[in-house]
């Protein structure tokens, strides 16, 4: 799970594993796969970035090396 905010400034968990897109119309806008969308302060970067630490922590991806290319 990935913590976030909404606009009105609650903590919400989300389960990144059900997100199916993120829209950046001026809020940010994520749309899970059961077609629950939330609005969020976090910009899609944040999240895209908590999202891969995500799956670095639960072993789906492997952490690139510095100067490396990802295969």
């Amino acid at each position: 799970m990935i913590l976030v905010s909404r606009l009105n400034g609650t903590d919400l968990w989300l389960n990144p594993l059900l997100i199916e897109a993120i829209e950046h119309t001026p809020d940010t806008v994520v749309t899970l796969t059961n077609g629950h969308k939330y609005v969020l302060r976090e910009s899609p970067e944040v999240i895209t970035t908590r999202i891969r630490e995500f799956y670095q922590r639960i072993g789906l991806v492997g952490k690139a090396n510095a100067g490396e290319a990802a295969p």
